[in-house]
């Protein structure tokens, strides 16, 4: 098969798969770290990383990782939403020493920020998922892996020193299912988040036409897939998503792996209740970035429900809108085990690879500590609802 052929099969792949927006954009690509020399210091905050990562990884690169569905009123809920929160602050603490460190599932972990799963991450920088991991390595934070990360789990966990977990999009062949969740047990992880808000793909309007971007790119690889597909591309009639996906996929992974189960995707107090009916060990509170339905509402909006109907019997997590320290403040007051973050450590990748995701990462948790010492809080157990009002 030429090349030729190969790329209109890749192009009409992608469409079926849902996965047109998870593609690399024409130009945005650079195989060195940044174009110029950056002062480190006029990076004040995750936005300032952010104008740097559109120089550096272009226009269209950002404005894919940057897009929702449809009005992006949902997008724009995630982090309008944080605003409406105030902090009550409490005065005359010694607020000299300030501990960040949460346990998850009997671990314990310096702080409380994670990385989300993002998948083909070499859009933003030729490094991809192996500058994230090292960076979260270096730092001492969670990073979870994408199932459709260039790099698979095995060679990130093989190149890196970072503790990972896995992100299943299941497929509708189990088969294949197994498969990812055997590479991610053989690569040391110890729990799944399978993502369950992701039944079709969203209307994401704006990659339509950078899509049609792909055709004078390189072809990137699914690296978890390679071993079960050539160039780890799907055939036609597989794809990612599953449509028929109910509650009992809990138990079948359950019975097919040995890893926890955090369900990403849970958005309300009744799907809280199913989620510990049928066994799940964790939540993320997620709406997919805003880049699934077009709800308009918010996630902070949603965790305090979700938060009263689990009542401390599993981890709850949350992702969607963080860009402050004093955002990370209010979800872990509003009853979050630890926060999640995905365009900001991107933006970082993409600016300045590896360095710059060490970089929003130092932001956040300086911007964290800082805040909590100003709140009067030596401990992120300390921080409760009592330091919120909305």
């Amino acid at each position: 098969m030429n090349s030729e052929i190969q790329r209109r099969h890749f192009i009409k792949w992608i469409g079926m798969s849902g996965l047109y927006m998870t593609l690399p954009i024409a130009g945005c690509i650079r195989e060195n770290e940044a174009s110029t020399e950056v002062d480190l210091t006029s990076l004040r905050n995750v936005f300032d990383v952010e104008k740097l990562s559109k120089k550096e990884m272009g226009e269209d690169a950002l404005l894919y990782l940057n897009d929702g569905v449809e009005d992006r009123l949902t997008l724009k809920a995630n982090v309008e939403a944080y605003k409406k929160i105030q902090i009550r602050a409490r005065r005359l603490i010694d607020v000299r020493n300030v501990s960040t460190g949460i346990e998850l599932f009997g671990e314990s972990w310096d702080s409380p920020l994670i990385l989300s799963p993002v998948g083909y991450q070499q859009l933003f920088h030729p490094h991809g998922e192996i500058a994230t991991a090292k960076a979260a390595a270096q730092k001492k934070h969670l990073m979870m892996v994408s199932s459709v990360a260039n790099h698979s789990i095995s060679t990130i966990a093989d190149k890196t020193q970072a503790k990972l977990w896995f992100q299943l999009y299941p497929t509708t062949d189990r088969k294949i299912t197994k498969h990812l969740l055997q590479q991610a047990e053989n690569s040391g992880c110890k729990v799944c988040v399978l993502t369950i808000d992701h039944p079709v793909l969203g209307n994401r309007e704006v990659g339509i036409p950078l899509l049609r971007k792909i055709m004078s790119t390189r072809k990137l690889k699914m690296g978890n897939f390679e071993g079960i597909f050539p160039d780890g591309i799907m055939p036609e009639g597989t794809s990612v998503i599953d449509p028929s996906m109910t509650w009992d996929m809990v138990g079948w992974l359950k019975e097919n792996c040995g890893m926890k189960i955090i369900l990403k995707g849970i958005v309300t107090k009744e799907d809280a209740a199913l989620a510990v009916e049928y066994g799940a060990d964790g939540i993320v509170v997620s709406n997919h970035g805003g880049r699934q339905l077009e709800s308009n509402l918010g996630t902070i909006e949603c965790l305090p429900e979700v938060v009263d109907e689990i009542d401390g019997r599993m981890p709850v997590m949350i992702d969607g809108g963080i860009r402050r320290g004093t955002d990370i403040f209010k979800a872990l007051a509003l009853g979050a085990t630890a926060v999640c973050i995905g365009r900001p450590f991107c933006w970082g990748l993409g600016a300045l690879g590896q360095q710059g995701v060490e970089l929003v990462l130092d932001i956040l948790m300086t911007e964290l500590k800082r805040d909590m010492q100003l709140a009067g809080v030596t401990s992120i157990q300390q921080i409760t609802k009592d330091y919120v009002r909305s």
